[in-house]
């Protein structure tokens, strides 16, 4: 990805997968670094309860770094988020 603003928009509202297919959310957001004119994180909500229960308050969702990103098509694949949310919790932010 290059950065362009059309690019980045295209990726608010796709489906986020885990590498071995599980449902992981849905992008709202997109952090990015303006000097690097990069995206650097995604921010996810409509979370799979099914990964997040117990770890994420109801209604809140999950920031993930953008490096996790493995392939971007019609979904988002991720490195799997359960093995990697366990081994960097210092890397997940809650937003609202």
């Amino acid at each position: 990805m290059d950065g362009t603003p059309q690019e980045i928009t295209t990726l608010v509202g796709r489906e986020v997968y885990s590498n071995n297919g599980v449902f992981v959310g849905e992008v709202e957001d997109v952090r990015l670094d303006l000097g690097q004119e990069s995206v650097t994180g995604l921010a996810l909500g409509e979370l799979s309860q099914e990964l997040f229960a117990g770890r994420i308050e109801a209604g809140k969702g999950v920031m993930i770094p953008y490096r996790w990103v493995r392939a971007v098509g019609d979904v988002i694949l991720i490195n799997d988020v359960v093995e990697r949310l366990d081994e960097e919790d210092e890397d997940e932010e809650v937003v609202a």
